[in-house]
């Protein structure tokens, strides 16, 4: 048998023994062991009980072989002295990181085709694993260090994870408090030709801001699978908040669908999270027409806008919930920090910026925010279409937001 047909038979709470077994009889591998990144995105956690017998012991995220591996999403194999070797495998899906696989197996059978084909099989058991954690706690219960709230219990089963790939875009996600928040609103759907993302504010800590947050992120997502607009949803939702609280809990938000075959882009901006436009020609942020937040008034109308990106585009949302920055957006201003750390030197990599935006925030002299949700969107350009050039052939700059 296959080691995915293993992993697909193997109750949810016996994969890595079902994992071991198969390992042990394909490539005689010793041991096998998974650790899973925690909540707050700090150390990578050992699924209980470990095999190999020198323990496995909970390690950083930015340390060691198998913080390189979480890092880089690169296989890296250690060989010490001694007649065994160990390979340390991402464990991701679709970009969403799970954690590593680390397999101590006989030096000599390490050949980069085996190497090839134990990567093969880390991501067969992060298909796995999103299954399992529908049908047993364990996995879940490993990546705390500490007990979640109810409100941040609530928020992690509503939210859609914290990245998704696709051939034409990358968007990773990262909020924080990770523990206890609750508040924040996240949500995407892809497609072939678009994606369609929202990122709200929240309406503030504990369990009535993850209730009102859920009741937001219900409605959006019974209009949008209905095939309606962005307009539409933003007023259902605005309807679905008031109904229920008649003003008292209004969700700053914004919706965008982006054409991936185009790079066309609709927002409505409904007192939403600030929205940054990374070029290689720099850094903005995007000022759009705000409207009113969802649920503060019965009935409001809201209107789209436009955005064009080309490949390359990285946009950025930031919901920190401090208002509106000061002018110019100074050092005192939320708008400081986020700029600092999108202008640094280098590209880094998309699935660092939120961690690097949300840092900033909390090390800025603004003041440290309550909650801090950061959404970055990189879109590549379809497969089949150029970006549009100018007359020496450089990148044509994008025209101004219009409603």
């Amino acid at each position: 048998m296959t080691v995915e047909g293993a992993l697909r038979g193997a109750a949810p709470h016996l994969l890595l023994d079902s994992l071991r077994t198969s390992l042990a009889h394909l490539y005689a591998a010793t041991s096998a062991d998974l650790l899973l990144v925690d909540y707050g995105c700090t150390t990578l956690r050992p699924v209980e009980p470990v095999q190999t017998p020198a323990g496995m012991p909970h390690v950083p995220v930015d340390a060691g072989p198998a913080g390189r591996v979480f890092h880089t999403q690169q296989p890296y194999l250690s060989r010490d002295v001694g007649p065994t070797a160990t390979v340390h495998l991402p464990v991701t899906v679709r970009g969403d990181r799970f954690g590593v696989l680390v397999v101590d197996l006989p030096a000599d059978r390490c050949t980069p085709e085996t190497t090839a084909a134990l990567a093969r099989v880390a991501e067969t058991l992060g298909h796995a694993l999103r299954v399992a954690d529908r049908h047993t706690d364990l996995y879940r219960r490993t990546r705390r260090t500490r007990a979640l709230s109810v409100a941040g219990e609530m928020q992690w089963d509503t939210l859609p994870g914290r990245a998704c790939t696709g051939p034409a875009f990358d968007l990773h996600a990262h909020w924080e408090p990770a523990y206890t928040s609750g508040g924040h609103l996240l949500d995407w759907s892809a497609t072939e030709r678009e994606l369609l993302v929202v990122v709200a504010d929240g309406t503030g800590p504990g369990t009535p801001a993850a209730l009102a947050s859920t009741l937001a992120l219900t409605a959006i997502r019974n209009a949008r699978r209905a095939g309606l607009d962005l307009v539409t949803q933003a007023s259902l939702t605005d309807q679905a908040l008031y109904g229920q609280y008649r003003g008292t809990r209004p969700l700053a938000a914004l919706l965008l669908r982006l054409d991936l075959t185009t790079g066309e882009a609709e927002v409505v901006d409904a007192g939403s999270p600030t929205l940054w436009h990374v070029r290689s020609t720099g850094t903005r942020r995007v000022e759009l027409d705000r409207q009113l937040p969802l649920g503060m008034f019965e009935d409001t109308v809201y209107a789209t806008q436009r955005l064009r990106l080309l490949p390359g585009d990285r946009l950025v949302f930031a919901a920190h919930g401090t208002g509106e920055p000061a002018a110019g957006g100074g050092p005192e201003s939320p708008d400081g920090p986020v700029a600092r750390a999108l202008s640094g030197d280098g590209r880094p990599n998309g699935a660092d910026v939120p961690r690097a935006v949300v840092r900033a925030l909390r090390e800025g002299s603004h003041g440290v925010p309550d909650a801090v949700l950061v959404l970055c969107l990189d879109w590549h350009g379809h497969a089949a279409g150029k970006p549009d050039t100018g007359p020496r052939g450089e990148p044509a700059p994008a025209p101004p937001v219009s409603p």
